[in-house]
């Protein structure tokens, strides 16, 4: 895809562009975000929209854009700011949007704050605990975590992650009281790298998590507002953020085939079922 860079004063933006700009059947351009996910995450969907022009970009500190403004945190309202901004660059109106997990979270966001700049949002299974009714366990589980990866580095803490985010219905006592899993259970590295700087399993996108949708802003926007849900997610952490949210907004989440991941092609040792995926995600554009 062609590469280009939009420069604010907090970070150099990149982002990719395939297909004409104005779109040459008139419709919206197809934005897909995710995060802490790059744009080589949307390859395997993006390919199967060749009719369509796809926006894909890396969220600030990500992949190659590079942050000027000396922070190591992540929130959503300056990723919604850094969409809009790119939704402003783009020049050809409002977007569809697909989101993934905490770009799902940023899109909710984005669309509160500036609700002329997406027609239709796909928010795919938005981790945010604060819906939950058992938010307090969450964020004792989602603390565990962190502190597992301080403690013995990338492998423990990816290994407490998929542990975490697999584990059916609300978090119990029983669960929390249970040991750190072995890494190797998850296929993941024993040794530790030193580092401690991971987005996903530090404390530095916590506020993704802690995020609480704005009900009536949303309610007021003019944006198709559809949250999603993954067949293969039944019962697990994601997959009841997403009904949680769905239901805070006053409607139910919509199923896609697959899992968290359903768009995958294998990326990243995570394949879901991309075709399928991208059908369904087409489908429900076309409303």
């Amino acid at each position: 895809m062609p590469s280009h860079v939009l420069e604010t004063p907090e970070v150099d933006l990149a982002y990719d562009v395939e297909g004409p700009l104005p779109t040459a059947d008139g419709r919206p351009p197809l934005l897909l975000i995710g995060q802490p996910m790059d744009a080589g995450g949307f390859r395997a969907l993006a390919a199967r929209f060749p009719d369509r022009t796809v926006v894909t970009y890396d969220p600030r500190g990500l992949g190659r854009s590079v942050r000027k403004d000396g922070r190591v945190d992540q929130t959503p309202e300056a990723q919604a700011a850094d969409v809009h901004a790119l939704v402003e660059q783009l020049g050809a109106g409002p977007v569809e949007l697909f989101a993934s997990s905490g770009g799902a979270v940023t899109a909710l966001a984005l669309v509160a704050a500036h609700p002329g700049d997406v027609t239709t949002l796909v928010a795919h299974e938005p981790p945010i605990l604060t819906v939950l009714p058992d938010a307090a366990a969450a964020e004792r589980a989602r603390a565990a975590v962190r502190d597992v990866y301080e403690a013995k580095g990338w492998g423990a803490g990816m290994a407490a992650f998929v542990a975490m985010t697999s584990w059916q219905g609300e978090f119990t006592e029983e669960f929390l009281a249970r040991p750190a899993p072995d890494p190797a259970q998850f296929g993941m590295p024993a040794g530790d790298d030193g580092l401690r700087d991971d987005p996903l399993l530090s404390d530095r996108s916590w506020a993704f998590s802690d995020y609480r949708p704005d009900a009536r802003a949303l309610a007021a926007a003019p944006t198709r507002v559809v949250i999603a849900v993954g067949e293969e997610s039944a019962g697990t952490f994601t997959a009841r953020t997403a009904e949680a949210t769905a239901a805070l907004l006053g409607g139910r989440a919509v199923v896609f085939p697959s899992h968290h991941g359903g768009f995958l092609d294998g990326e990243f040792g995570y394949a879901g079922k991309p075709d399928e995926f991208a059908a369904t995600l087409r489908t429900v554009l076309d409303g």
